[in-house]
């Protein structure tokens, strides 16, 4: 794994989300989805114990990533390219408007 993420929904724990040589992985944590509560992040991501998959960053994902002059200051200011969609969310998705919030994993 090079990078990844502990994904929270409304402040509480739900899953990671990590970036392979091969693409991407999201997977709930089993003991928020043994809440009474638990809930999907996304229609596209249904609770489940098997990890989603995909070779390109999950939409859900890639649409909290900010756009136009943020997108812009972000890339500026923290020297991150565009292309780099991981980076972005990493940096810039752990204070996001909304329910979910991300939060840098150290790399590994």
């Amino acid at each position: 794994m090079s990078r990844s993420g502990n994904v929270y929904f409304k402040e509480i724990y739900c899953g990671t989300i990590a970036e392979y040589a091969e693409g991407y992985s999201f997977t709930y944590d089993s003991a928020y989805l043994n809440q009474a509560q638990a809930q999907a992040i996304s229609l596209t991501l249904p609770l489940s114990s098997q990890p989603y998959l995909s070779k390109v960053l999950f939409p859900f994902f890639d649409g909290l990533i900010p756009e136009g002059w943020l997108l812009d200051l972000a890339e500026e200011n923290w020297k991150i390219a565009y292309r780099d969609r991981m980076g972005l969310l990493l940096a810039c998705c752990k204070d996001c408007i909304g329910a979910i919030r991300i939060v840098k994993n150290e790399e590994s």
